[in-house]
């Protein structure tokens, strides 16, 4: 294992690669992005004040297209005093490397090796236990799809699962089992086939017109392009087949928060509309798909909030970290 280096984000951002060895495309990585809790002050230090959540270690996993940049929410949770990883998965963002095909993947539960390799580097073992640490899943989009997945799997690794706008069902869910057979013939013979599909950017314009600059994001375009990156017939079968499990019921154990959009609309056509909405997701699919995660489910809907909740417009957003907070305090008074 490589040792933790400056990550491409500064400040107290440092990334670790993860060998995971190679597949027909050569050497595949993951990468794990750390930023660690401020030393306590000497006042602190002096009255012995432990942070609200100096126990907890959280692993994030990012969406489609997509990897981790979201420096304010890694800060939520070190500013609390929790240790802050974020996945980068194989063949996304950090991770990806020439010759391979962005994001492809045909079984969501190859992931396992990925969240394996980064809760070693955590200093967990593989089934996500650390004596005297919790373990919090954050996961965006199909990450979250991803970590909803893995946890039902590993029944008593989290002690707490976060989705922000989670991949739970297909966006024409009625449809979902009429394809699933076309689908998973396809990606049997051909699973390099790209998939038909409109992306005409606007979820990315949608983004840029909130954007706050008294909260800056930086953007590396080819690692989120503002149209998504190529579906191919493979990977789609990993996700249909990934809804279908959800849809038959999860076991997850930990309490799980997800946090939507109350609206949403399909993108069209442009509109000033769409700066409010999930245009990515049904958002009234994916609610009564989370109540089939597990036992205890709490969903959070916020008016005005997009596809990714803490990248909306600024009274969105700190209503979504309101929110979180909340779900975060009410789960360590009763934990």
């Amino acid at each position: 294992m490589t040792e933790w280096v400056a990550d491409v984000l500064g400040d107290e951002f440092e990334q670790l690669t993860l060998e995971l060895g190679d597949d027909e495309q050569g050497p595949v990585v993951a990468t794990l992005v750390r930023a660690l809790p401020p030393e306590p002050t000497w006042w602190e230090r002096l009255r012995r004040q432990t942070p609200f959540l100096a126990d907890v270690d959280v692993l994030y996993v990012h969406g489609w297209s997509d990897y981790f940049f979201q420096k304010r929410l890694a800060r939520f949770w070190t500013s609390r005093g929790a240790r802050f990883f974020a996945l980068d998965l194989r063949k996304y963002g950090r991770s990806l490397r020439d010759g391979q095909t962005p994001g492809y993947i045909a079984d969501l539960a190859t992931y396992d090796e990925d969240i394996a390799a980064a809760l070693d580097a955590m200093g967990r073992s593989a089934d996500g236990t650390a004596p005297g640490r919790n373990l919090v899943l954050l996961g965006h989009s199909t990450g979250g799809l991803t970590l909803s997945l893995w946890a039902s799997r590993h029944p008593d690794a989290a002690d707490a699962v976060i989705l922000n706008s989670p991949w739970l069902e297909f966006q024409v869910a009625p449809v979902r089992a009429a394809i699933a057979p076309m689908v998973e013939f396809q990606a049997r013979i051909r699973p390099l086939d790209v998939a038909p599909q409109i992306d005409l950017g606007f979820y990315t314009r949608a983004q840029q017109e909130v954007a706050d600059p008294d909260d800056p994001v930086e953007v590396n375009p080819l690692w989120r392009p503002a149209q998504t990156m190529a579906v191919y017939a493979g990977w789609l079968h990993a996700i249909l087949s990934g809804h279908k499990k959800v849809a038959d019921g999860l076991s997850i154990a930990a309490p799980v928060c997800v946090l939507l959009s109350a609206r949403s609309v399909p993108p069209t056509r442009w509109s000033e509309e769409l700066t409010s909405v999930d245009s990515v997701l049904v958002v009234d699919d994916i609610a009564r798909a989370a109540l089939r995660l597990g036992a205890s489910v709490t969903v959070e809907r916020i008016d005005g909030a997009l596809h990714d909740v803490f990248l909306s417009r600024h009274e969105a957003r700190e209503e979504a970290y309101r929110r979180l907070e909340r779900w975060v305090t009410g789960w360590r008074a009763t934990g």
